[in-house]
């Protein structure tokens, strides 16, 4: 019988110092003391590390580069203090509470040499927490959805948060270790919106929890991916693009958005005010917004790409892939993330420890 797992999380800082290997350490301070290092923190597996050493090879800046798994994660590692981030990369719920907390710099990101490759369509969307494209830039977006092994579940099944409480997949379910992902499913069959904080309404959605929680294999968030291509569960939870990224190596896997609704995600990239080179950001963003630079990172993180660019030169079977780029019928029935206020994030993360300490 398959054990149940779980992923706790990075365990203290993971830092990726100066990709360029000839850099040496009386080099490193140089650059530091001349503002040419630039402290990165993203989420992990989320750039391809060529794209970085470009980026060094290119401007001479060394980029120190830390990974977080969580949108809560990067949160708690910024608040933290203890390092002095230059540019940050999370999704949008955190980034609007940032901002409501006066962390993140304003800057005129429409005067950057690339920013006209990205999509109006996804900088007008990104105003729902940016309401005008002053704080953030669009790195990648997509939706919450199932992704499932088509020899073992059928489409009608997974076209209902439903399968995802069948005892006939006991320990063949994986859930998201992420608070907010994992309450999405049983919001939205409740009826509820996934930014709903009424307490009754949050038990509910825990009630439900706890009553999956016997029949699912693990709650992982980067490994479902390849637990999925390697048949270790019939269904997960997951991001669009881990989707997708799995369907590239399976072709028994499948990728739906159930007809009840989920979660449309945008992750962008900010300036936060512990910014201590902002010129060197503005750099890198806008280096990012490189339709090169961009192909790159797509064919790595393989996630929908705002812009522009990128996207017209996918194919079109791509282009049409649901777990890669979203179809309008799937956007139309899907809620962005909103932050929501310290206490009720407090006792949405109590009601998770409470479901997890049954592990």
């Amino acid at each position: 019988m398959k054990n149940k797992l779980i992923v706790l999380g990075l365990v203290g800082a993971f830092i990726v110092s100066c990709f360029s290997a000839c850099a040496q350490d009386g080099e490193t301070q140089d650059n530091a003391s001349s503002g040419k290092t630039l402290t990165v923190l993203n989420y992990g597996k989320y750039i391809e590390e060529e794209a970085l050493r470009q980026f060094e090879a290119k401007t001479g800046i060394d980029v120190k580069y830390e990974e977080y798994e969580s949108p809560e994660e990067m949160y708690t590692k910024y608040k933290a203090g203890a390092i002095d981030y230059d540019v940050i990369c999370t999704s949008e719920y955190i980034i609007q509470k940032l901002i409501e907390e006066g962390e993140v710099l304003e800057q005129d990101y429409s005067s950057l040499s690339n920013y006209g490759n990205l999509d109006k369509d996804i900088l007008e969307l990104a105003q729902s927490y940016d309401p005008e494209n002053r704080y953030t830039v669009p790195y990648f977006y997509g939706t919450l959805g199932i992704c499932y092994d088509t020899t073992k579940v059928s489409e009608e099944e997974v076209s209902s948060w439903n399968c995802l409480w069948d005892t006939a997949h006991k320990n063949e379910i994986i859930m998201m270790n992420s608070v907010r992902d994992s309450f999405t499913p049983a919001l939205k069959l409740l009826g509820h919106s996934l930014n709903d904080t009424d307490d009754n309404h949050l038990k509910e959605a825990l009630n439900l929890l706890d009553k999956q929680f016997p029949i699912v294999y693990a709650y992982f968030v980067d490994e479902i991916g390849d637990e999925m291509i390697s048949g270790n569960a019939h269904m997960a939870l997951v991001y669009s693009g881990e989707a997708a990224y799995a369907m590239d190596y399976n072709e028994n896997l499948a990728y739906c958005v159930p007809k009840e609704g989920s979660n449309l995600w945008v992750d962008s990239w900010f300036i936060p005010k512990t910014c201590k080179n902002q010129q060197a950001a503005m750099q890198f963003i806008d280096f990012l917004c490189d339709e090169e630079i961009g192909m790159l990172n797509f064919d790595y993180v393989y996630y929908a790409s705002p812009l522009t660019p990128v996207v017209e030169a996918l194919d079109e079977e791509i282009r049409n892939n649901e777990a890669i780029i979203p179809s309008k019928e799937s956007l139309e029935k899907c809620e962005v993330y909103t932050a929501i206020s310290d206490e009720k994030t407090a006792y949405l993360n109590y009601l998770w420890q409470v479901l997890k300490s049954q592990l």
